[in-house]
């Protein structure tokens, strides 16, 4: 089962208005984690039902 990125400590971001702050590269390690979560899911539906992934 796919585990969801570590949320970025306020004190990592810079605070210069990067273009790719860390926060972004958190959102997009988002994304990358919750589509990996959804096909394991497809791909083990019976332990997905077993965890608090299959209760929502």
């Amino acid at each position: 089962m796919p585990r969801p990125p570590a949320e970025p400590d306020p004190s990592e971001c810079c605070g210069s208005g990067c273009v790719r702050c860390i926060f972004d590269l958190h959102d997009d390690a988002l994304l990358r984690y919750r589509q990996s979560l959804a096909e394991w899911i497809l791909r083990h539906p019976e332990a997905a039902a077993q965890t608090e992934v299959g209760r929502h």
